[in-house]
């Protein structure tokens, strides 16, 4: 995989030919990430508790004091405009940032890595990814997630086992005007009625249900798969430089004049001074392969075990005296949510890749 010459580096800036001062915002910036990371972990257990909502309403509460009113109206109104109608704002970014990345990677890391003769299958593996994940990308973006209307709303009926928890039987969509089958939702977003709904992503454009799990499924491991390949890639890259260089055995002078033998954070910062924008990118591809890693894990869960998020979400708080719409006597003991639609492992999953009812849908057609 390995051989070849070295790039050529600059030659001041080798660490014994420089006074360069430890790289103190390194350890800020870990810190900065490492709450970063917390906060995105609090968010996501936390997310099922009414703690962390009441601590989001004080919050929002104390910020309302802060800032002005009419700030808060343009906040109101772009936020509105971006969490709550469809629009492809995020879907732009999305195909901006990853053009970005991968024009970095092209640009810089491809061409560095050809000269010290890295494999082209390694190489090339990250745009292979690329492509097959675009694919699902326009996919999830324009798959029906599974719409239920007049035509099909019978069929949507006799697919599930009303739970008489969270899904009771002859409850309308007030929105829709359609019974509501189990395990569907209305989603104000898209403003319809979505059979077996998960969520709705602003980062494709379209609500995550039933007939496209599988397309997002597909889009979210190939993403994952494409940010730590190239994260492999490039720190490799880094790592045999350095290794190529020599430049872990050689020593710098501080700021107080003393003799030090390089360790990893000048390494870190060594790299950094000369090749900012690789190192910027690895450090970005790989804070991003854990984020959707942990994500994907939580999505293969949920279809391991056939749930959904809005399920999962609402999973804890499903009890049957919160549900107006069922009748039962004064004195009957609360049932908590159960899920009954689970049936094994493989059972699970083919019914998230192969779902029934886009077949029968196809079918009639």
């Amino acid at each position: 995989m390995f051989g070849g010459e070295m790039p050529e580096l600059p030659a001041e800036g080798y660490p014994d030919k420089r006074n360069i001062p430890r790289m103190d915002f390194l350890v800020l910036f870990l810190l900065y990430l490492a709450l970063v990371l917390l906060g995105f972990v609090m968010i996501c257990v936390g997310s099922k508790t009414h703690y962390l909502q009441g601590v989001t309403s004080r919050g929002a509460q104390i910020f309302s004091y802060i800032i002005p009113e009419c700030l808060q109206r343009v906040m109101l109104r772009v936020l509105h405009y971006l969490f709550h109608t469809r629009n492809n704002t995020f879907v732009i970014l999305h195909l901006i940032l990853q053009g970005m990345v991968y024009t970095e990677y092209t640009w810089e890391i491809f061409g560095l890595c050809q000269q010290l003769e890295f494999s082209l299958y390694y190489l090339f593996l990250p745009y292979l990814l690329l492509i097959v994940n675009l694919v699902f990308f326009a996919l999830t973006c324009v798959t029906n997630p599974g719409t239920i209307t007049k035509a099909n709303e019978l069929l949507f009926l006799q697919v599930y086992e009303f739970d008489e928890v969270m899904f009771p039987k002859n409850v309308r969509c007030p929105t829709c005007d359609l019974r509501k089958p189990a395990r569907s939702k209305h989603c104000s977003v898209c403003d319809r009625c979505v059979h077996r709904f998960d969520h709705h992503c602003v980062w494709v454009n379209n609500c995550i249900g039933a007939w496209n799990t599988r397309h997002f499924l597909c889009y979210l491991w190939t993403l994952t798969a494409s940010a730590a390949t190239m994260a492999v890639v490039s720190a490799v890259f880094l790592v045999r430089l350095v290794v190529m260089s020599d430049v872990y055995l050689q020593t710098y002078v501080d700021d107080l004049g003393h003799l030090q033998v390089v360790d990893t954070v000048f390494l870190v910062q060594y790299l950094f001074l000369t090749f900012p924008r690789i190192v910027f990118l690895v450090g970005f591809v790989v804070v991003l392969s854990f984020l959707l890693g942990g994500y994907l894990c939580f999505c293969l869960y949920l279809a391991a075990t056939n749930q959904t998020t809005n399920e999962w979400y609402k999973g804890d708080r499903a009890w049957c005296q919160q549900c107006p719409h069922v009748a039962r006597p004064p004195a009957a003991e609360p049932r908590a949510y159960r899920n009954i639609h689970s049936r094994g492992l493989w059972g699970n999953l083919r019914e998230v890749f192969l779902p029934a009812t886009a077949r029968y849908e196809r079918k009639k057609k």
